[in-house]
Formats: structure tokens, C-alpha cells, sequence
């Protein structure tokens, strides 16, 4: 099944719904079903670590994601809130333009909010607030909608997705080794799925000349993993899982320290939950009654 058959068949089906706009679409029932179930899996294996929960509106602070560089690294994804703040008269423009078919957005003004890129970006300046981390450092259990504007076709590159994450938060060997654990259990959970996968180095998607070499550096480093799973394409797996560590660099950034006062360390293990549930009905077809047994025990029980 193609890309565009698969797409397709997932909205026959109901279990994607179509907007007008590539990359963005409602989900259906059953959809949403497998979602919760495999958040609840996710927990299952996470949830022991006591992990403090924390779920982020789609929306975060402009101003943090300027301070955290986004811009510099990924402007061609972002996305901005913009409303309009004008008087009658420039209502009255703004309707006719839009009468017209004219494009009216240059009557909008941003505001102080910006669509969230990714789960974790809101999570670090909370921690810096609260002041040094507890003597065995933090976990975070955080999820949020996120966007990238990357319009298309292929069902696994949305536009507005959700992004669930178990962030470490302390020394390099506490982050290290939360990553190398999340490896094994990440291994396991998708076993129970399922889907072929495998582990790969990887890097993000950073913008330019200046991006190739931090791409470059990432890679050689080995600071980022992903599971990569063929859903559109054998040869060009997607990356539904992924395992990042950032060294010092959110620490430095917002002043996270530890309890012995050194800078912290992060690291964090990012689930995408659309793709997965894509890679289950890419494997197992798009009647979840006709999974494997072994699949739908896992899920559901």
C-alpha cells in the first residue's frame, strides 16, 4: 500500500478525517481509542519511576522560545498566534479584503503566544523557577499537541501532533543512564506491538549551512536515537520514537542547577503518538478487531 492509498484508506476508514490542509486532520473514534491505549501502555512501563506529571496546552510563551534559540536552529517549522488588535475601520478593511479573496492576515498582529514545537521546550524554564533540583534530580512525565509546519501528504508528517515525553533532569551519569534504560523499555513496548523496528543514530532538523554542522556534530556525539518503523516507506523508515540527550545545554540556558550546585544535565525520551498508532494500522490493518491477539491483549487487555 502506497502512501497515498494508505492515506487514503485511513480516511475511508474514519480514522483520519480531512481538513482542506495537508498534514492536518480530526481523528476518529477508533483512532483516538488506540491513542489512549497506548498511552496507557506508555505508563505501564514509565509509570514506576514516579515521574511528576505535567500536560502542556499547544501554545507556549514566545519569549521562552526565543531565549531557547528555536529560531536560530528551526525557523522554517515554527508557528506564531496572530489576532487581529485594530479599530472599526480596519475591521471594515479586513472584511473587504476578505471579500475580495484578498489575503487580510497583514491586518493580524502577533501576540505573546507561540504553537509549542515540542513537548519538553515549556518544561525547563518551570524546573529553573523552582530552584535547585531535589539531591536525586528530577523526572517528568509531560505531553503536549505540538507543530511543525512541514505540509503534506504523507500521513506520518502531521502538521499538529502530539508529542509525549519522560524527561531526566540531573547529573550526566543520572541522564545517561534514564536514556540507556528507555533503549530496553522502548524495545520491549514496541515488541509488544508488534511492528518492525530498529535503533539508529539520528539528527534534528536544523536549518541552513550553519545547521548541516550542528547536524553533523549531533550525529558524531551520538546525542540523538531514534526507532525507526516503515510506514510509507521500507526504505525511509519514520522515526516514532526518539532518545535525546542534551548535555548541559538546557541547564546552562535557563540555570537549572543541581543540588550540589553544579549545572544539570538533561536528557528525555520523545513518543510520537499518531505515528505509532499509524504503524499499528500500517501492520495490522485498519480493522483493529483483526490485530493479532497478542497485539490486542497488549492494548487492550
Amino acid at each position: 500500500m502506497d502512501c497515498q492509498s494508505f492515506l487514503h484508506g485511513l480516511f475511508a476508514k474514519g480514522l483520519l478525517i480531512e481538513t482542506g490542509v495537508d498534514g492536518l486532520y480530526a481523528r476518529g473514534g477508533v483512532f483516538e481509542d488506540v491513542v489512549a491505549r497506548f498511552d496507557a501502555l506508555i505508563t505501564s512501563f514509565g509509570g514506576s519511576d514516579g515521574a511528576e506529571v505535567i500536560r502542556f496546552p499547544p501554545g507556549m510563551n514566545k519569549a521562552l522560545l526565543e531565549k531557547a534559540g528555536y529560531m536560530k536552529g528551526f525557523p522554517q517549522l515554527a508557528g506564531t498566534v496572530h489576532s487581529f488588535e485594530g479599530n472599526d475601520k480596519q475591521h471594515a478593511e479586513l472584511l473587504d479584503k476578505q471579500a475580495r479573496g484578498e489575503d487580510w492576515t497583514a491586518l493580524q498582529h502577533a501576540t505573546d503566544i507561540v504553537l509549542t514545537p515540542a513537548a519538553c521546550y515549556p518544561l525547563y524554564p518551570i524546573v529553573a523557577r523552582r530552584g535547585a533540583l531535589p539531591e536525586n534530580g528530577g523526572i517528568f512525565d509531560i505531553q503536549s499537541y505540538c507543530f511543525r509546519h512541514e505540509p503534506s501528504q504523507e500521513s506520518t508528517r502531521m502538521q499538529m501532533f502530539r508529542m509525549r515525553e519522560y524527561v531526566r533532569v540531573g547529573s550526566p551519569e543520572e541522564v545517561t543512564e534514564f536514556r540507556a534504560t528507555w533503549f530496553e523499555r522502548a524495545g520491549k513496548l514496541m515488541t509488544l506491538l508488534g511492528v518492525p523496528f530498529h535503533l539508529d543514530v539520528a539528527n534534528d532538523p536544523f536549518f541552513g549551512r550553519a545547521g548541516k554542522i550542528l547536524a553533523s556534530s549531533q550525529r558524531d556525539q551520538k546525542l540523538k536515537f531514534e526507532m525507526l518503523v516503515p510506514i510509507e516507506d521500507e526504505a525511509n523508515p519514520t522515526a516514532c520514537l526518539s532518545f535525546n540527550y542534551h548535555q548541559d545545554h538546557f541547564g546552562a540556558l535557563w540555570g537549572i542547577k543541581r543540588a550540589d550546585g553544579e549545572v544539570a544535565h538533561t536528557a528525555c525520551v520523545g513518543f510520537g503518538m499518531e505515528r505509532v498508532v499509524l504503524a499499528l494500522f500500517k501492520h495490522h490493518g485498519l480493522d483493529t478487531a483483526a490485530w493479532p491477539s497478542s497485539v490486542r491483549e497488549a492494548l487492550w487487555g
